[in-house]
């Protein structure tokens, strides 16, 4: 019963917030179709209702799906990775087709405009595949055998975060780059770049076990940006705000890396996964977390959470539709 009034508490709560997102905004309102997709580690969940109530996707299509690492969803169409490979559906969810097998897949990268330009970028456990034709074909990419953790696009660097560190391809896959040698060596979780990286190349990494790693010049040069020897999963840069989520739980710095805040309240020690600002920038403090046991909510940017939704079940990514502006990166800007 608890867990179902907070559910009702935050669909009503969306509703009151968005008005007042767009008073503050000019006017401009909020649009958001209020269905969340969750990801976990024994197939996906949607909620039409965010977050009130949750369905487990159950279509015969997604046979083999297995874990859930990534899903995209760009209006009815939502792309969605699991270790069963890519999977696609045309109708927000309600059927679903297979496009890649063989290959578990770790991240998808759509373009930012899928009208004009129909390319697709899919990391997988084994190197990064592209299509041309949003996802009916796929061919290999020269970065293969690293398992390709995160995409971004900015254009017209693509930026890739890997088992074997970070890279950096010009040329839309056609040949890569790594990071400079001052980036500690090891697996790649996350890396979040500034919201205007092709002239201000400022990006923030994060190395399994070495905590976080920043660099103003594009990659070429890194330095140390705190939380040391900590394992950081998830890295989503706000405006001024800097969020990291791993294993020692969500922290925020607001001065690039030199301090930072821990916000686990009402976590109970539960280890977050991925963090999901659905309305930003326009409500950015409104969050929704995954973790090892459920997701969690937030109206006030981590200060105080609430939960769990899918109690019980390792949430590994989160999504909606539309993408928060500044957090997926889909496709040049």
């Amino acid at each position: 019963m608890r867990g179902r009034a907070l559910a009702w508490s935050l669909a009503a709560g969306l509703l009151v917030a968005a008005p007042a997102a767009a008073e503050q905004k000019g006017r401009q309102a909020v649009v958001t179709s209020l269905t969340i997709f969750a990801g976990t580690d024994e197939g996906a969940y949607r909620s039409r209702n965010w977050g009130l109530d949750w369905e487990k996707l159950k279509h015969p299509g997604l046979v083999g799906l297995g874990a859930v690492h990534t899903i995209v969803p760009l209006g009815p169409r939502v792309y969605m990775g699991g270790d069963g490979g890519l999977y696609v559906s045309d109708d927000d969810g309600e059927t679903w087709t297979r496009a890649l097998g063989g290959l578990g897949v770790l991240s998808v990268l759509p373009s930012r405009y899928p009208n004009v330009d129909q390319t697709v970028f899919v990391g997988t456990t084994e190197g990064l595949v592209k299509s041309t034709d949003a996802g009916a074909t796929f061919r290999a990419t020269s970065e293969r055998g690293a398992a390709v953790r995160r995409l971004e696009w900015p254009g017209p660097a693509l930026v890739m975060a890997t088992s074997a560190g970070l890279q950096f391809s010009q040329d839309a896959g056609a040949s890569f780059k790594k990071a400079g040698d001052t980036l500690p060596t090891g697996d790649v979780t996350s890396f979040a770049l500034s919201s205007f990286f092709i002239v201000d190349p400022v990006l923030f990494a994060a190395v399994e076990g070495k905590g976080l790693v920043r660099s103003t010049n594009g990659g070429v040069t890194w330095v140390p940006a705190g939380l040391a020897g900590a394992t950081v999963t998830d890295l989503v840069w706000l405006g001024p705000f800097l969020y990291a989520v791993g294993g020692g739980g969500v922290h925020r710095s607001e001065d690039s890396g030199k301090t930072w805040t821990s916000l686990v309240e009402g976590l109970d020690g539960r280890t977050p996964i991925r963090i999901m600002f659905p309305l930003a920038p326009a409500a950015g403090s409104e969050a929704f977390l995954a973790t090892e046991d459920g997701a969690f909510h937030t109206p006030d940017g981590g200060s105080h959470w609430s939960g769990p939704m899918l109690k019980g079940r390792r949430v590994l990514c989160l999504a909606t539709y539309p993408p928060p502006l500044g957090q997926t990166g889909i496709g040049p800007r």
